[in-house]
């Protein structure tokens, strides 16, 4: 059977667990992010994936289609939009595309990068990986704060906890899975809080063991993380303790190291 790959050509489109505009937001792609295509129907595309193997449905006009040549070359996108507002392309007819932190642009080459056959010219300095010391993960993680939470969410408009946590690392050059049970597997374990170095990430389970919850810790007493909005809250051995709710929120299970 012949082999199909697309490109996400919009700034975040959808990932859905069934093919239905109806149905559980399960993840997005974000501008550039490159997919193999599963199934095909007449309006949906069954998709996985190439960053994180993630997989789902997404309206066919999103993506664009690429050659198997172009699929592979993507595995290597080494330039993103940075951390900040305003990352501003525009295609040939001069329409804009505002795209989020995080977002590949591939092929890029004298401020220009390419989608499928269109061009884009892109009007930010982009980051290139690897990235410097200069701008340290909790930096960047501090610039999400107070997007709200969405479940799947990956944008300046709405993310999930392992969303914001994934696209953080993305920009220091880190590929973290998915979900947080996912992300838990990967990494060192740090077996005391107070070694805990910034940048470190705390994972929280609930009654039944199943890890739901991940968040970046600032410190050994501190940690940043999307519930309700991209927040910083105490934490201790017990969990995180949400003041507003006058409760521990979270109870941890595992904190990991990814550098």
């Amino acid at each position: 059977m012949e082999q199909y790959y697309g490109i996400c050509r919009v700034a975040v489109a959808p990932l859905r667990t069934e093919p239905s505009d109806r149905a559980e937001i399960a993840s997005q792609l974000l501008f550039g992010d490159h997919v193999e295509i599963i199934a095909k129907t007449e309006k949906w595309w069954q998709v996985r994936n190439a960053y994180d193997g993630y997989e789902g449905w997404m309206d066919f006009k999103q993506l664009a289609e690429v050659s198997l040549e172009e699929f592979v070359r993507n595995h290597n996108c080494k330039h993103l939009a940075p951390a900040e507002m305003g990352n501003v392309i525009t295609d040939t007819q001069g329409s804009k595309y505002y795209i989020s932190p995080g977002s590949n642009l591939p092929s890029f080459d004298d401020g220009y990068c390419s989608v499928g056959d269109e061009k884009y010219e892109v009007l930010f300095n982009p980051i290139e990986l690897p990235v410097s010391g200069a701008v340290d993960v909790i930096d960047t993680a501090l610039f999400f704060q107070n997007v709200s939470y969405l479940w799947g969410g990956k944008n300046l408009f709405g993310m999930d906890c392992s969303g914001f946590v994934q696209v953080v690392f993305k920009l220091h050059g880190i590929q973290l899975n998915r979900d947080a049970w996912q992300q838990a597997e990967q990494g060192t374990t740090v077996d005391f809080l107070p070694e805990v170095k910034p940048g470190d990430m705390a994972f929280f389970d609930n009654e039944d063991g199943r890890i739901i919850h991940v968040g970046i810790m600032l410190n050994a007493k501190d940690i940043i993380h999307a519930s309700g909005k991209v927040r910083i809250d105490p934490m201790d051995n017990q969990g995180i303790y949400n003041a507003e709710l006058g409760r521990y929120s979270h109870k941890l299970r595992i904190i990991k190291r990814y550098s």
